[in-house]
């Protein structure tokens, strides 16, 4: 998957398009992982953040399914 399909599943869950589960926050990791290395490579990135409710996103857990 490439940055923008992670995108939008994360904003397809943010909005309310799609479930928020295991696959968002998979997505999410990866961008979190991505802008990380952005911020290594250049500190013009430093400041960059991702939104209050994506911060909030982050805060949640996921309910374990045991099988």
């Amino acid at each position: 998957m490439n940055s923008y399909e992670h995108c939008k599943v994360v904003k397809d869950g943010l909005d309310g398009n799609r479930l928020i589960d295991e696959q968002t926050f998979d997505s999410l990791a990866v961008l979190s992982e991505r802008l990380e290395r952005l911020k290594g490579i250049n500190s013009i990135f430093s400041d960059v953040a991702f939104s209050k409710a994506i911060q909030k996103l982050t805060k949640q857990d996921l309910p374990l399914v045991a099988c």
